[in-house]
């Protein structure tokens, strides 16, 4: 028996009941995107009933171009987070069985981000200066400081609406053991403050023309809990991480891990993973969606990466054996369309191929049901949190 969890990072499908309490009353990832590139052709998910788990949500939520299916090959929902935030962190984590009911620290959007007396012991502890300290888009202030980060040899410190404490360096200024080494350190000093994730940001090239690289890697809150991923892996199931999931659980019920930070190289894992009869439990992030284009706020980048999704997906259906099941998600909204550069409330889609006996899977109040549906699927005790869409209980 094996378990695909795909979570098409950022890929939301309609405003949250409690949306407006983060400012985004009317998001719609999805949909809106939909609108504006002139109408998605996602066949696969289509016939999985991606369309027919929007209109559980009402007209507001419908996906131009991807209508729902008469006789869908999957079973469809959707998902509302109970958790409190919106960010890469507290999605995982919920899907994986936790509930944050106090969210991440987030900082100030004008002005000085991180607290002096962070700053100054993270400087002693590294031996470098500190450029930046606010909110801002990664890109932009690389263009902007990364000349005299270069000439001064400082960290580029900046922030964002979410939780997260960010250093960007060069790779030939600050090595990039170094550049791990100095976001240990601010990991360290960062849990007093409820920072979600510590964030290592390298880049290359020369000012004007200069590129983040593929070298990122986060540095995680502790897990308050155990999480599924401890249960399977303690049952002698493997557990596969893809994409930058181990960063996210910090490692913690990981058999192993396959890092990837872009699509094409988290496809080529799952690709990898499925030839594998002993593959397991196998837990998949697909980041483009949401680094490259929601972010950025390219809504025709985004639907184009969607075609590409949907086009991978029709040939990996078809790698997978009777007796295995898909799970595709999200772990929050990110809509290209919307004000700001922020991720968005949303709720998110859900698709189990096969059909399971059941079609339609409602509205599901948490992300956890997920889990719960894990832990079913492979015979393991109930987690604390969530109903199983899934109950196979098989072994």
């Amino acid at each position: 028996m094996r378990m695909f969890l795909l979570v098409l990072d950022s890929v939301g499908i309609g405003a949250a009941p409690d949306a407006g309490d983060y400012g985004d009353a009317g998001a719609c990832t999805l949909g809106h995107l939909a609108a504006a590139v002139g109408g998605l052709q996602l066949p696969c998910m289509q016939r999985m009933g991606l369309g027919n788990a929007a209109a559980l949500l009402g007209p507001s939520s419908r996906i131009p171009g991807v209508d729902p299916a008469t006789s869908p090959s999957g079973s469809w929902g959707v998902m509302r987070e109970r958790s409190a935030g919106k960010d890469t962190t507290t999605g995982h984590w919920e899907l994986a069985g936790l509930e944050l009911k106090k969210g991440f620290a987030t900082f100030p959007a004008k002005g000085p981000a991180f607290p002096g007396p962070l700053l100054d012991e993270f400087s002693r502890a590294t031996g470098r200066g500190i450029i930046g300290n606010r909110a801002a888009s990664g890109t932009a202030i690389i263009e902007e400081l990364g000349d005299e980060h270069m000439r001064t040899g400082r960290w580029i410190i900046y922030t964002s609406a979410d939780s997260v404490f960010q250093i960007a360096a060069h790779e030939d200024v600050v090595p990039l053991p170094e550049l791990y080494g100095g976001c240990g350190k601010a990991r360290e000093l960062c849990n007093p403050l409820r920072v979600g994730r510590v964030i290592a940001r390298p880049f290359t090239g020369r000012p004007g023309a200069f590129q983040r690289t593929e070298n990122r890697r986060d540095f995680s809150y502790p897990l308050p809990e155990r999480t599924v991923l401890d249960h399977i892996s303690e049952a002698g199931i493997r557990v596969t991480t893809i994409g930058k999931l181990d960063d996210i659980f910090a490692g913690r019920g990981i058999s192993d891990s396959m890092h990837a930070e872009s699509n094409a190289g988290a496809q080529k894992a799952m690709t990898a993973r499925a030839a594998d009869p002993e593959a397991g439990f196998v837990f998949a992030n697909f980041i483009d969606f949401d680094m490259l284009y929601g972010h950025r706020r390219d809504a025709v980048g985004y639907a184009q990466c969607l075609r590409e999704t949907d086009a991978y997906l029709s040939g990996f259906v078809e790698l997978l054996r009777p007796d295995d099941v898909l799970v595709i998600c999200a772990d929050h909204g990110n809509d290209p369309t919307f004000k700001g550069t922020d991720h968005t409330r949303e709720y998110v889609p859900l698709l189990v191929y096969p059909r399971q006996q059941n079609g339609c899977l409602g509205i599901r109040n948490g992300f956890y049901d997920v889990a719960q549906s894990a832990a079913s699927v492979f015979g393991l005790p109930p987690m604390p949190r969530g109903t199983p869409f899934l109950d196979i209980r098989r072994s």
